[in-house]
Formats: structure tokens, sequence, C-alpha cells
């Protein structure tokens, strides 16, 4: 972990703030990271209960973001930070801007698997779907991981594997597309399908996301729209 001189102001309170800030940042996280688990198992097993659930749960994402995001507001009336507490501020606020966005993205994946409950057409494929999900779920849980420890080594392993997870999407696209080419009945529900792994494959980008904002906060470096490597956690 990199010494930003988190919690070492002369005011406890403040220090109280920002780990508090950083605290519930990761308890976010990790409601979105079951969201994402929810909503696959859902379109899986296409359990409308639990789909349900998922849709219901998004409002708990939406409230936590929206409480996050106002206290981030105060801190920076308040205390007016500067040098890392401001990267901590400005990483925060757009880490949970992403976070929220991947909670829409699972709602996405869960309401999809409501459309799907009574379909069969396209079970044999949702191998291939679990497998692009694990793969976004684990750089999610990876990025969380970076942000929790402050690793950017971490944050650039799960930043490349975005790459990784394109090329599974685009090969998952490229069967789902022979698939309504050879059964035409098939067509609305595949598409819902594809619907579902363009989700997934958003929430990479989303994890990708965060990653950068590891680095930023860590190292001082806008690395968004870069070539991102290991010279880039560089001091």
């Amino acid at each position: 972990m990199e010494d930003l001189n988190i919690g070492q102001h002369i005011s406890r309170r403040y220090n109280e703030e920002l780990e508090d800030v950083r605290n519930r940042v990761l308890a976010m996280g990790g409601l979105v990271e079951q969201q994402l688990s929810d909503a696959m198992t859902a379109l899986e097993t296409r359990d409308a209960s639990l789909s349900e659930q998922v849709v219901a749960n998004d409002l708990k994402v939406n409230a936590m973001e929206v409480a996050l995001d106002e206290e981030c507001n105060l801190i920076l009336a308040r205390r007016q930070p500067a040098a890392s507490d401001l990267r901590l501020i400005v990483a925060v606020i757009k880490t949970i801007t992403d976070l929220e966005r991947i909670g829409d993205e699972a709602e996405r994946i869960a309401k999809m698997a409501s459309d799907l409950v009574s379909e069969d057409r396209v079970s044999k494929l949702f191998t291939q779907i679990h497998h692009l999900g694990l793969h976004s779920g684990a750089m999610l849980r990876g990025a969380l991981d970076a942000f929790a420890h402050l690793d950017t080594d971490k944050a650039v392993e799960v930043w490349s594997e975005d790459r990784v997870l394109d090329r599974e999407y685009e090969a998952l696209l490229r069967e789902l597309m022979t698939y309504m080419m050879e059964d035409s009945d098939s067509i609305p529900c595949v598409l819902k399908t594809i619907f579902a792994a363009r989700a997934i494959e958003r929430i990479g980008d989303r994890a990708s996301n965060i990653c950068e904002y590891v680095i930023y906060l860590v190292k001082g470096k806008d690395v968004r729209h870069t070539k991102l490597d290991k010279s880039v956690t560089k001091s």
C-alpha cells in the first residue's frame, strides 16, 4: 500500500471521515458484487424470483451512491482537501458512479433473465455466458481489492484483463449470430441473450475505469486514454 497520509491528520474527526468514505465505497462494492452474482445465477437458472430481488436491490445501490456523493461534497466544502486527500475524494466520486452503473448493468441482466424464464432454446449457450460473467465478476473483485489496498500493480493487472474479456465477448457474439442464422425462430431470445452479454462486457469496462482511478489516487497520474502498463505505476 502506498503512503498517502490518509488517517494522519491533526483532526481525528477528519481522519474518521476519510476512512468512513473509503469503507462505505467498499461496502457499496460488496453489494454490487452480490448483485452481479445474483443476476448471473438468475440468468443461468432462469429464476424469476431472484431476478426480481436483483431489480429491487438496485434501489439500495442507488441510495448508497447518493449518500456517498453527498458526504464527499460535504468534505469538499468543510475540509477543502488538497493533494492526496483531494485525489481520494475525486477517486471516490468517480468510483461510486461506476459502481452504480455496474448495478444498473446487473439489473439489466436480471431483467433479461426474467424474459428468458420459459426459453430453452439458448440454454446450451449459458455455459459461455457463465464464463463471461465469472471473468467480469473477477475483474470487479480485483478492482475493489486494488482500491482497498491502494495496489497499483493489481490495478494494472485487472485493467489488462479487459482486452481478454472483450475477445471472449466477441467470440460469444459470433456464436450467437450463427445460432440465429441456423434457427430463425430463436432470434427474439438470442437477442435478449446478446443484450445480457453486452451488459456483462460493460461491467468489465467499468471495473477497468475503477483501476484507472486507483492509479490516479495513488500516483496522481491520469492514465485514461493512454496505453496502461507497469511503467505508469512507477514513481
